[in-house]
Order: structure tokens, then C-alpha cells, then sequence
């Protein structure tokens, strides 16, 4: 039914008009910060379980960190203990000389023995300078039972615990040196027995370099996983978006052109009265 003092057909097309405007800005909203859910209300459910697993990711990513800051300290360790090793088997290598009836008592004190305090003391500078970060890597308590959170839950640790290493525990602290063939002979044993904590020490410190580089890649593949069902919950669908934007536009165009011929209906109206 025409009538002048209530325009129908305006509200009608202005009621369209907002609806099309807000989606239409909804979808621009999509697509200039590329997430499908730009408030709580677009889905509240999907942004709960996007925001846990967001979270998950973070821990993740740090857990990586985790891991390769004890990987590095771990090769620090390693690399100081194979250090020691050689200097243990060039030690190993005086007191076999030394040992030997062809080199004179004084050779012995004076040449081989002074090498070989030399090298002891060598140890001890080894020893004393391995540090990460502050902290005394083969001795002290650092790495008696250091802990590495290496999941999301405050149970995900690896724990990782490396005997100290000291001269006096390598080689007893009453090493007998090297200066007389009797002393060189129990020498021998001492440095024996050293060298295969050292190697003992190093294959344990390799198992727990072997468990990081595995914890790595179990901690990559999760952050891979979750990053992917992280972007299908909360990241918009540029192609569907735009696509979705191009209908809602047409609609929008129309929604104002309906409105302006609805606008000029009273006047149309009016024409009939005068008419």
C-alpha cells in the first residue's frame, strides 16, 4: 500500500544496506589482517581452541630453545673432555717413556717429569675455564642434575648429569709423576684408568646429545603440526574471503541504489495528489 508518511521500501533498503555494509566491512577486516576471527563473537569456540594452540606453539618454539642451548652446552663439555683425553694420552706417552730403562734418572726429573707436571697442571686450566654462561661445566654442581623442559607440560623434562672431572680424581691426589721408572710404571695405571672415566664421561654426554637431537625433532614436527591446525581455525581464507567480498559489494551497490529509488517514492507520491 503507497503511503507518504512512512516510507516502507526506505527502511527496508536501509535495513539491507547496513546489513550488507557490516559484512562487507567484516570481510575487509579478514583480509587486511589476514585472521578469520577478528573478535570473540565471529566464533567464540574456534578462538578458544586457536588461542590454546597458539600457546602450545610458543612453548614449542621455546622448547626449542631448550634444546639447543643444552645441546651447546653439552658440545662445550665434549669439547673440553677430548681436550683432557689428548692431553692424557701425550702424559700416557711420558711415563711409557720414562718407564723404560734408556732414559737416564735425569732425563726422567728434569725433561719428561716437567712436561709431564706441566700437562697435569694443563688439566686443571681445562677444568677451571669450561664455563657456559657463568657456570662451571666439569665441576661443581651444574650438570649434576640440570633439568630441560622439552614439552608443554611442567613433567616434559630431560635431565641430564655429569660426573665432575678434577685432576686429583683422574689421576689421585698423590700422582706419583713421572720421576723415577717406579713412579712412571704406576703412572701408567693412574692415566689408564683416567683416560677411561674421560671416555666413559664423553659417551655419556654423547647419549644425551643423541636424546636432544631426537627431543629437536619431535619438538619441530609439533610446532610444524599445530602451526597448521593453528591457521585452519584462526587464519581467513584470502580466495573465499575475496570471493565472499565480491558478492557482499554487488549487494551493497544494490542496497544503494534501492535505497535511492525508495528516497524518491514520497515524491513520486506526492506527483499523484497534484496530479
Amino acid at each position: 500500500m503507497p503511503v507518504i508518511s512512512t516510507n516502507n521500501a526506505a527502511n527496508a533498503a536501509l535495513n539491507f544496506l547496513n546489513n550488507n555494509s557490516s559484512q562487507e566491512t567484516e570481510k575487509l577486516s579478514q583480509l587486511a589482517s589476514g585472521s578469520r576471527i577478528i573478535q570473540a563473537s565471529d566464533d567464540a569456540a574456534g578462538l578458544a581452541i586457536g588461542t590454546q594452540l597458539q600457546a602450545n606453539s610458543t612453548v614449542f618454539m621455546q622448547d626449542q630453545t631448550n634444546v639447543a642451548q643444552g645441546t651447546s652446552i653439552l658440545q662445550s663439555a665434549d669439547g673440553a673432555l677430548a681436550q683432557i683425553s689428548n692431553v692424557l694420552q701425550r702424559m700416557m706417552a711420558l711415563a711409557t717413556e720414562a718407564a723404560s730403562g734408556q732414559v737416564t734418572n735425569l732425563q726422567r726429573s728434569q725433561d719428561i717429569n716437567t712436561e709431564y707436571g706441566q700437562l697435569k697442571t694443563e688439566i686443571t686450566s681445562i677444568v677451571s675455564s669450561t664455563t657456559y654462561a657463568g657456570q662451571k661445566l666439569l665441576s661443581g654442581s651444574f650438570l649434576s642434575n640440570v633439568k630441560f623442559l622439552v614439552g608443554t607440560n611442567s613433567s616434559n623434562f630431560l635431565t641430564i648429569s655429569v660426573a665432575n672431572v678434577s685432576t686429583n680424581k683422574l689421576l689421585g691426589t698423590g700422582s706419583a709423576g713421572v720421576a723415577t721408572a717406579s713412579a712412571a710404571l704406576k703412572s701408567i695405571n693412574a692415566i689408564g684408568s683416567a683416560i677411561q672415566t674421560v671416555t666413559q664421561n664423553r659417551a655419556k654426554i654423547g647419549a644425551y646429545e643423541s636424546q636432544f637431537n631426537f627431543s629437536s625433532q619431535d619438538i619441530a614436527t609439533n610446532v610444524q603440526n599445530i602451526q597448521a591446525a593453528t591457521s585452519t581455525i584462526m587464519d581467513a581464507d584470502v580466495a573465499q574471503t575475496k570471493t565472499a567480498l565480491s558478492s557482499i559489494d554487488v549487494k551493497t551497490q544494490a542496497s544503494v541504489a534501492a535505497l535511492t529509488q525508495a528516497s524518491q517514492l514520497p515524491q513520486e507520491l506526492l506527483r499523484l495528489i497534484q496530479s
